[in-house]
């Protein structure tokens, strides 16, 4: 941990622009989302589930001079961006639109949920089988490795050829052998059977090949949608910020806060980033160091500011301050068992706190807390940790199968729920556990069952 944690940082490619450029960039990108997100944070009732209701998305087209195709369209991004969630009928603005203005952290971690998510911003053609769709976004990633290391524009063709092979290894990966019409029929004559698998030579590669345009059309747009890549006459390149974010996943890195220095002086957002890399003896170093330059009850008041905010690692790492704080803490933390985005955290710590030993803490939680506290921390991962992580968060879950899992995190009701899966799908390298996460996903984002 030492090692890691003091190693220099590595370096994006060169010509990659300034954090605050690529910041810049991406509220750019963003900007209609934002507009739409401040609105439905102050209109009571803007909608449900995905779209706008329908009398919402009048109002806030008229009242932000937009179409109503563009405010459905940015509503859209704004919740995968995680610039608004919702709670019942109530729309909340997200952590990272309170800091949109100031935390390019924040942005960059954002418009990278919406890279993550392009799938779900520009739908698939119609017509196309389930199957066919998930092999192309599985497929993708290589597409995007090869622009970023041609670092220039990259043709249609060659990048179709790179969709093709990649498709090809997925089935032979998955033993998957195509059967032509010649071998669906053992019964055929010889004759039959030849001419049969002649036309199968023929037709089903060029019906493969036109499917393959139709998907590497569709990705090139979704990621042009979100900003990732821009589409000339024949090619395609990579932006900036597609450019950066490529890298970042190559690199598996994450994108977040520096720690800053002097945490003593700090607000506890800030105290609690700053210690967000340390290893746990560290850190409460300097949690009693912040302690003791404060009176009990402020802290106390402080950190459960923090913890109500939208931000799921100041969440989890407020309770660790407050583990530091102990018995003074007690009457505060029970007062919010009433709190649902609280009351795991909570639960946890009065369990600790009176003795149970914490490897055995988790009993106290039911299984929809322990099932919310699971998606709550997979969104700290997604935000601030790095993609083996939250692979391996996986393991801590309650449920014994993945199935279990998605059924229970789709039930619970999580505002970041959508976003958790996104990524989640996004990192792990099984592609069939992948494509069951991202069906998850698209199923809590459109509202079906």
């Amino acid at each position: 941990m030492t090692t890691r944690r003091t190693r220099p940082a590595p370096r994006p490619p060169e010509g990659t622009p300034p954090r605050a450029e690529l910041a810049r960039q991406a509220r750019a990108v963003l900007a209609d989302a934002v507009r739409i997100a401040h609105w439905a944070a102050g209109t009571p009732g803007p909608g449900t589930a995905a779209p706008l209701a329908a009398h919402a998305l009048e109002r806030a087209a008229t009242a932000l001079e937009l179409s109503p195709a563009q405010v459905r369209a940015g509503w859209d991004r704004a919740r995968l961006a995680g610039l608004v969630e919702l709670h019942g009928d109530t729309a909340r603005p997200g952590w990272r639109l309170r800091a949109w203005d100031r935390d390019d952290s924040a942005v960059l971690r954002g418009w990278v949920a919406l890279f993550d998510a392009w799938s779900l911003v520009h739908a698939a053609p119609e017509g196309i089988e389930a199957g066919a769709v998930a092999e192309a976004v599985e497929a993708v990633p290589q597409v995007l490795s090869l622009l970023q290391l041609s670092a220039g524009p990259v043709t249609v063709p060659a990048l179709l050829d790179l969709l093709g092979q990649r498709v090809a290894e997925l089935h032979e990966e998955r033993c998957e052998v195509p059967l032509g019409p010649g071998r669906t029929a053992p019964a055929a004559s010889a004759a039959t059977a030849e001419t049969a698998a002649d036309q199968a030579a023929t037709a089903g590669p060029a019906r493969s090949a036109d499917l393959n345009a139709l998907l590497l059309d569709w990705a090139l747009e979704g990621l042009a949608a979100v900003g990732a890549l821009t589409l000339g006459q024949g090619h395609a390149t990579l932006t900036p910020l597609g450019n950066w974010a490529v890298w970042v996943k190559l690199e598996q890195i994450c994108v977040a806060a520096q720690s800053p220095a002097g945490n003593i002086e700090q607000s506890a957002a800030d105290m609690l980033l700053g210690c967000a890399r340390l290893t746990p003896g560290p850190a409460r170093d300097e949690y009693r160091a912040w302690l003791a330059a404060r009176t009990v009850g402020s802290a106390v008041a402080e950190l459960l500011a923090v913890a109500r905010g939208e931000d799921a690692l100041l969440r989890g790492l407020a309770f660790e301050a407050l583990r530091v704080v102990g018995g003074p803490a007690e009457p505060e933390v029970r007062a919010v068992l009433a709190e649902p985005s609280l009351r795991p955290y909570a639960l946890l710590w009065l369990a600790e706190y009176e003795g149970n030993d914490p490897d055995d803490a988790q009993d106290v939680l039911s299984r929809e807390e322990a099932t919310w506290l699971w998606v709550d921390t997979a969104a700290a991962v997604a935000d601030h940790g790095e993609t083996g992580l939250l692979v391996r968060h996986l393991d801590s879950a309650v449920q014994g199968t993945v199935p279990a899992l998605l059924d229970e995190v789709r039930a619970v009701g999580h505002p970041r729920t959508v976003q958790v899966l996104v990524a989640l799908a996004a990192a792990h390298p099984d592609p069939a556990l992948a494509k069951a996460v991202r069906r998850a996903a698209f199923q809590v984002h459109t509202g079906g069952a």
